[in-house]
Parts: structure tokens; C-alpha cells; sequence
């Protein structure tokens, strides 16, 4: 295959985008991982089930990252995880570390390569990318709102016993509590879903959305959260490699658009072969204004936070 994606991170988030890559069969992967065995292991094991999925994708696991080189896509996903009574935030300091290096890695080996960052705290790390890398804006992505999205879309398939499919959400902010699902822009075959839930229902479910990891955390007690975004983040990676152009909520890089500056949060953007080729504004009411400003506050007190890290 000519088009090639680097997955950092063998845990559960990067092994299932890996395996997600290779057996839609978009693209060869490369899995890197610190633990010597594991990305090895878990490449060998996809190699084998290759045979029954009926793909020719290649992927390799590696400790390295000379096998990267020339990636078109990077899916950051190393990091540690959210144990219980965590919050993304705690995982601050550790994380930033981690992906100082892993950027300054990916970068020096694959230097036109599209990033899409994953770990968690998700909006902090991007800026962690963005600056370790010094690549321009439109190619340093966070995944956040295509999660997010597809969460708020589940619940609303689950409350009106609809096909998901039918299904269309749209979250935009910090990935995190204050994240700001759109109801009147959230839709069932075009219809608002205002029209067809309760607003009390609503509010329910855009209250259980913003909590969708920490749930998730919750019940499964020693882990978090990896089949849904694993999913969101080949989902992007599909965009970008085949020119796609699908207009998604991801972590963008404002400078002004939503009155927000030099802040990574989430926003609908086109995604296309170079990245975020343009980040879409939507007309907000004042109250969904207030909602996104409150977001993209939370994300500067982590920006202040990684800043006295240095």
C-alpha cells in the first residue's frame, strides 16, 4: 500500500486503531510502543488475522521509530490512562513529557506527516504537539469532538429507538466537563432533535455526553474508554488520507474564529489531505457563545498549567 500511518501507542486505544487501519484496509501501519515485545506481539497477531479478515495491509510493531519514517499520518495515543476518581487534568505532567518526545521523534522522521493526538488531557496535549513539532497549525488535530459526537449520537439512537445511522451530533469545546453539545444543530434524517425529545431529555443526555468517558471509567474499573475512540481517530485519519473532505468537530488550532486565540478546542473543520483545511464557523446563540467561552477558559487554565511545567 502506498499510503502509510504511524500509531503511537500499543495499549488498548492504539492496538484497536491499528487493527481498525488495516483491516478497512486504508493503509499500512506502523505500531511503536516503549514496552519491548508488546507493539511487536500485537503487530504479529494482526499479520495472522489478516489471512481470515482478507486484507494485504501491512503492519509492523516496532520500539523505534526509524520504521515511521515518512508516515502520512501520526495517531498519538501514548500516554497513561484515567484510573477511577482521576480526572483528565491529573494526568497533566506525565503526559506532556511523554509526548514532548514521541512529537520530537515523529516529527523528525515523518516532517510532513498530519498529527492526530489522542492522549489525554487531550486539548493541553495538543499544544504540547503543536509546540514540539513547529508544524503549522493545520497539522496538529486533536480528537476529541468526533468521540464526543458519536456519543452524544449513540444516546440520542438509544432514547428515540432510531438507527444511529440516522443519527447526527455535534459537540464543540474542550474535551472535558465543559464540553458544549449542540442540540438545535443535532439531529435525527435532518430533523432537530429539539423537535423530537423533551428538553428536560435533553438535557439528560448532553449531562450524560460530557460524562461519557468518566462512565465509561467507572463501570470498567482499570481501564478507559478505547473501541469508540480508537474508531474517531481512523475516522479522521480516512479524511485526511483519501482526501475525503469530511467536515468533523476536531481540536483546531483558533487564532480569533469564535473570538477564541491561540487555543486548541474543538470546532467543525474540513478535513482533507493536508489536514484541517478550513475551520467552519457556525453561528452560535448567546448562550451556547457563554457555554464555549466557559470551555475554551477551562482549556487556558491547562495551557497555564503546561506552561510553568517548562
Amino acid at each position: 500500500m502506498e499510503k502509510k500511518v504511524t500509531v503511537v501507542g500499543a495499549g488498548n486505544v492504539g492496538a484497536t486503531a491499528a487493527q481498525r487501519l488495516v483491516e478497512k484496509a486504508l493503509c499500512d501501519v506502523v505500531l511503536v510502543d516503549i514496552v519491548e515485545g508488546v507493539p511487536q506481539g500485537k503487530a504479529l497477531d494482526l499479520t495472522q488475522a489478516a489471512a481470515i479478515e482478507k486484507h494485504d495491509a501491512k503492519i509492523v510493531g516496532t520500539n523505534g521509530y526509524e520504521a515511521t519514517a515518512g508516515s502520512d499520518v501520526v495517531i498519538i495515543t501514548a500516554g497513561i490512562p484515567r484510573k477511577p476518581g482521576m480526572s483528565r487534568d491529573d494526568l497533566i505532567s506525565t503526559n506532556a513529557g511523554i509526548l514532548k518526545n514521541v512529537t520530537a521523534q515523529v516529527a523528525k522522521y515523518s516532517p510532513n506527516a498530519v498529527l492526530i493526538i489522542v492522549s489525554n488531557p487531550l486539548d493541553a496535549m495538543c499544544h504540547v504537539a503543536f509546540e514540539t513539532s513547529g508544524f503549522p497549525k493545520n497539522r496538529v488535530i486533536g480528537m476529541a469532538g468526533v468521540l464526543d459526537s458519536a456519543r452524544f449520537r449513540a444516546f440520542i439512537a438509544m432514547e428515540l429507538n432510531v438507527s444511529i445511522e440516522n443519527t447526527h451530533a455535534f459537540v464543540l469545546g474542550g474535551h472535558g466537563d465543559t464540553m458544549v453539545p449542540l442540540p438545535r444543530y443535532s439531529t435525527v434524517s435532518g430533523i432537530p432533535i429539539t423537535e423530537l425529545i423533551s428538553a428536560e431529555r435533553i438535557e439528560a443526555l448532553v449531562k450524560r455526553t460530557a460524562n461519557g468517558g468518566a462512565e465509561i471509567v467507572s463501570l470498567l474499573k482499570t481501564g478507559s474508554a478505547f473501541y469508540a475512540p480508537a474508531s474517531s481517530a481512523v475516522e479522521m485519519t480516512k479524511s485526511i488520507l483519501y482526501d475525503k473532505k469530511q467536515i468533523l468537530p476536531c481540536a483546531a488550532y483558533l487564532q480569533g474564529e469564535y473570538g477564541i486565540h491561540d487555543l486548541f478546542i474543538g470546532v467543525p473543520v474540513k478535513l482533507g489531505k493536508g489536514g484541517i483545511e478550513e475551520i467552519i464557523e457556525i453561528n452560535l446563540t448567546a448562550e451556547e457563545a457563554a457555554k464555549l467561552k466557559k470551555s475554551a477558559a477551562a482549556v487556558e487554565e491547562l495551557k497555564a498549567v503546561l506552561a510553568k511545567l517548562k
